[in-house]
């Protein structure tokens, strides 16, 4: 993906900044920020149907997290988290 393509793709999908958020979306992002220490561009994307996104939460945690019949290590899957960042030129 050029960063032509990654520009246009952040241009249609507009971004509820935690500043911004209120009500159910507020509820959502203290969530994700208490489980991730801050609030990732996923969830800005998906609080514009925050149903969806707290239905996505513990299914992140599970991902994300050791536990919930999991294998991996924590470790190991923050590894792939900023490796795949890395590849797909992430500026986080």
């Amino acid at each position: 993906m050029s960063s032509d393509d990654r520009k246009s793709t952040t241009e249609r999908i507009s971004l509820v900044s935690a500043e911004d958020a209120t009500g159910d979306t507020k509820v959502l992002f203290d969530a994700v920020t208490a489980m991730l220490g801050r609030v990732p561009a996923s969830y800005q994307a998906m609080a514009h149907s925050p149903l969806v996104a707290k239905m996505l939460v513990p299914f992140n945690a599970t991902l994300q997290r050791e536990g919930a019949g999991s294998v991996l290590e924590t470790k190991i899957k923050e590894m792939v988290v900023i490796k795949t960042s890395h590849v797909n030129g992430c500026a986080y």
